[in-house]
């Protein structure tokens, strides 16, 4: 298979593209949500030995979903981890320790092309207040969880279940 036409559709907040696929003698329509690039933690405080979520509405899930930090990758970041100590100092108040990747996975790659960068990241020290930028009307609710609580849970998406069973699997005894 292979992409033979690519045409915008839509270019709002995010961009939908329509694809025309050749699979051998068939031409497939295909479209394609192009939000751009995510990052997403895992974060834990050291100092209070808890695990630092945020609770917001989601427009996919019409609802209120407790979720690790995460955020879009700007133009202007070099790289992932960038994007990522800023999601982190933004949304929760505080300067990255130590991170750790986890997993780079696409989020649905049957339709999307939207890339995660998931990482687990220690924080010790809250230096701002946290809650999102208002410009981006983010309203962000912080949630602290023991480990018991966090693996008591049952997250609504994906991002936040990969990291927290990595979490139960490779690096619960670390703590």
């Amino acid at each position: 298979m292979k992409i033979t036409d690519r045409k915008i559709a839509y270019d709002g907040h995010y961009k939908l593209s329509k694809l025309t696929v050749q699979d051998g003698d068939k031409e497939l329509q295909r479209e394609r949500f192009e939000p751009g690039q995510a990052v997403a933690a895992l974060v834990f405080d050291t100092q209070k030995e808890k695990f630092l979520l945020v609770q917001q509405y989601r427009v996919g899930a019409e609802a209120d979903v407790l979720e690790i930090v995460a955020g879009m990758i700007d133009p202007e970041d070099k790289n992932p981890e960038e994007a990522l100590r800023r999601e982190i100092q933004e949304e929760l108040g505080y300067p990255v320790d130590a991170l750790i990747p986890i997993a780079e996975v696409y989020a649905s790659p049957g339709n999307s092309a939207e890339r995660h960068y998931i990482y687990y990241a220690e924080v010790s020290k809250q230096t701002g207040t946290g809650g999102g930028i208002a410009s981006e009307n983010e309203h962000l609710e912080l949630v602290e969880l023991t480990a018991e609580e966090l693996y008591k849970e049952k997250p609504l998406d994906a991002k936040t279940l990969l990291a927290t069973q990595w979490h139960q699997l490779f690096k619960q005894k670390d703590i």
